[in-house]
This record gives C-alpha cells, sequence and structure tokens, in this order.
C-alpha cells in the first residue's frame, strides 16, 4: 500500500503505542485513543527480552530505554525452601551477542513513559485521552469509532485496549474468562533498605508446592520488583490495582527461605497488589474487514514466560510490516492474524502449563528439576530468536 493510511489505535498502552509508533514510520497516520484521562500504566515490573526490544531499537529507543532499564546477567530457578540452584541461564552480553538485542528488566510506568514521549514527538501521531469507545461501525471505504461525543473516521481500527476490549467484545461478543485458581500479588522493594547482594543481578523464581516467587531489579537497579503467586480460591478480582494485606502475604509464604520474608518485610507497604489470574482460551479469528485486535485484547497471557508485553510489542511491527504490502486493508490484517495466532496461541499455551509446572511437588518436582536443567537453553532460543520485524516478508517464516 504506497498511500497513507489513517489507523485508530484503541488504547494507549504498550501494545497500542509500539503499534502507534511502527505504523508512524511505514508513512502511516495513527491516532491513539486512550479511554484514561492519561497515558499511565499500572502494576510495577516488567521483562523485556530480545524479540520484543529489537522492535523496540529499531524505533529509535535504545538511548531511552538503556537511561531506565536494568541489564540482568541472568535467569535462575532456586528451591523454595532451602534456596538451592534448580537451573540457571545466562542473559546480558551472552544473548546481546546471539540475538543482537538485549534483555531489559523495567518499571511498567517507565517504559510507557518511554513510548509515549516518543510518540508525542513523532509526526503522523495523534494521542487523545479520556477517549473511551462507546461504538465503531465499517464499511468498504472506511471505519467510525465513536467516543463520548467524539466521532473519528479512519482505514482501520486497531483494538489494543486489553484483556477487557470493546473493540473484541465489538466484533465477537464478551469472551468469558476462567479463573485458574491461582493469586498473584506484587510489591516494589526500595534497594537501600535491603543488604548488600541479598538479590543477585538476575531474574529469580523460587518454585515451591502450589506457589512461586518471583523478584528482578527495575529503574537502573533502585528497585526489586517482586511477584508471587499462590493457589488460592475464593477471592477472584481481575485488577491490577487491587491493594492487597501484608500480613496475608507473609502467612501465604510462611515456611519459606527467610531472604523472601526480608523482601516482604522491607516493601514498600503501599505497592502491594494482589489479583486473580484468569485464562482465555486462544481466539480462533482476531479481526473482520477493516478491524483487526492487538495484545491482549487478542491473546491476553499468564505471566509464567514473562512473554505478554513482548508478544504485544511483536504484533505491532507485524501488523505495520503487513500494511505495507499489496492486497488491501482486509487482505493486510488477515495476514497479520495468520502471522501471529500460532506463535502467541503457542505462548499462551506455554505460560498455561508453567503454571502447573512451577508449583508442582514431591516426585514429579525432581522430574521437572531435572529437565529444567536440561532444557531451559532452547526454550529461551525459541523465544528470543522470532524477529517480528522480518515476519512479514516473503520466505519461510522464523
Amino acid at each position: 500500500m504506497t498511500a497513507p493510511l489513517t489507523a485508530l489505535v484503541a488504547g494507549g498502552g504498550i501494545g497500542g503505542l509500539t503499534a502507534a509508533l511502527c505504523l508512524a514510520r511505514m508513512g502511516h497516520r495513527v491516532r491513539v485513543l486512550e479511554q484514561a484521562a492519561e497515558f499511565s500504566e499500572a502494576g510495577a515490573g516488567i521483562q523485556l527480552s530480545p524479540n520484543c526490544t529489537r522492535v523496540l531499537h529499531h524505533l529509535g529507543l535504545e538511548e531511552a530505554l538503556r537511561s531506565r532499564a536494568f541489564l540482568p546477567q541472568g535467569t535462575q530457578f532456586r528451591h523454595w525452601r532451602s534456596g538451592r540452584v534448580i537451573s540457571e541461564s545466562s542473559l546480558g552480553e551472552a544473548v546481546r551477542q546471539r540475538y543482537g538485542a538485549p534483555y531489559y528488566h523495567m518499571h511498567r510506568g517507565d517504559l510507557l513513559e518511554v513510548l509515549v514521549q516518543a510518540a508525542a514527538g513523532t509526526d503522523g501521531i495523534e494521542l487523545i485521552t479520556a477517549a473511551r469507545l462507546d461504538a465503531f461501525s465499517q464499511n468498504g471505504s472506511g471505519v467510525t469509532v465513536h467516543t463520548g461525543a467524539q466521532t473519528h473516521h479512519g482505514d482501520l481500527l486497531v483494538g489494543a485496549d486489553g484483556i477487557h476490549s470493546m473493540v473484541r467484545t465489538g466484533l465477537w461478543g464478551e469472551v468469558r474468562p476462567r479463573f485458574t485458581g491461582n493469586i498473584a500479588w506484587r510489591a516494589l522493594v526500595p534497594v537501600s533498605r535491603l543488604p548488600a547482594d541479598l538479590v543477585r543481578p538476575m531474574a529469580t523464581a523460587w518454585w515451591g508446592p502450589g506457589k512461586h516467587f518471583v523478584h528482578y531489579y527495575v529503574r537502573r537497579g533502585e528497585l526489586v520488583n517482586c511477584v508471587c503467586v499462590v493457589e488460592k480460591a475464593g477471592w477472584e478480582v481481575e485488577s491490577w490495582t487491587e491493594p492487597g494485606d501484608y500480613q496475608e502475604l507473609k502467612d501465604d509464604f510462611r515456611g519459606w527461605h527467610a531472604s523472601l520474608h526480608q523482601l516482604i518485610d522491607q516493601a514498600d507497604r503501599q505497592s502491594f497488589y494482589k489479583w486473580a489470574l484468569f485464562d482465555r482460551e486462544p481466539m480462533p479469528r482476531w479481526g473482520d474487514g477493516r478491524v483487526t485486535l492487538l495484545g491482549d485484547a487478542c491473546h491476553p497471557t499468564l505471566p509464567f514466560m514473562a512473554q505478554g508485553a513482548a508478544m504485544a510489542i511483536e504484533d505491532g511491527a507485524v501488523l505495520a510490516a503487513c500494511l505495507g504490502s499489496a492486497g488491501g486493508i482486509p487482505a493486510a490484517l488477515q495476514q497479520y492474524e495468520d502471522l501471529r495466532r500460532t506463535r502467541t496461541a503457542g505462548i499462551q499455551q506455554g505460560s498455561r502449563r508453567n503454571a502447573r509446572i512451577f508449583h508442582l511437588s514431591g516426585v514429579k518436582a525432581w522430574l521437572r528439576n531435572r529437565a529444567a536443567r536440561a532444557g531451559g537453553n532452547r526454550t529461551m532460543h525459541r523465544l528470543f530468536n522470532y524477529n517480528a520485524l522480518t515476519a512479514a516478508r516473503p520466505g519461510p517464516g522464523t
């Protein structure tokens, strides 16, 4: 498509802004419609692997990312009580050399700030807040979106509006989620409160019966992000911003390694949040005509592979590349969906599988640990080697 298009992007989160930057780089005009009064990102830490930092660097964001991120030396899995290392993999310079892009740990708010600043400074991108999508329609010549008293016209609509997507509902109706039986906690710990070397410069996951605990540095190493997952029933609030109780978290991890309780004890009490983890089946179709979906709107992913945001970032790059080919908008959006559906479904299913694997006990846990030592690097390679920047080119896929 040689003529510039006007793309309407519903949702100004990580996926929506990345898509906007990728589309603008291809010469298209983009209007980002964010329902909130300002661009903000709930949550705390995020892991950005080479399969997505490759895209972000391509967009010219390397300097801004490096100034805010932490570069971990590796990943590590430990026994919940003894602290024994089960398996370990290298990141750092080894990953950058092998895949041509680094692995970052970041605060979600820092990443969103980088993306918002980049989008605000890019010709062809218009950022609109307080624009909650009420309805949309399409015909052979374009798409019309209504947000309150405003009406927006474009050539296509991208629903990047998250797990409760209004665009998805408008296309396919409400998708009912399934509670996984897991509650996730998150908290931030100022490093200044911790003993030296309590936390290694790695993404560390502690595996135990029915639970696991993950921690890693963010914001240049000034904070430790903690994510704690517990199998628990009776509380099913699907929200990133529901406050959690310090004592409940302490009780949930009673008997676990002392260093984890040091982290809980020194965490900022205002940063305790918990949310119920829900799962959704991979969608057989994402879009229709001139309307498509992106990120959590079409493939919400449990956090057990640290790939949710990475998939949305990949989506944005592939979508923009497909719109650069001939054949018309509906054909380009179908190509985008066809290229992405299998990979994202595999990540959804792998994350679901890890939810069970991380919480094994007894002989099953022993067998899991042996497998982790033998096969971790192969899994990482399949994840990291994917190149969203070339996925839409003719020829064999990656």
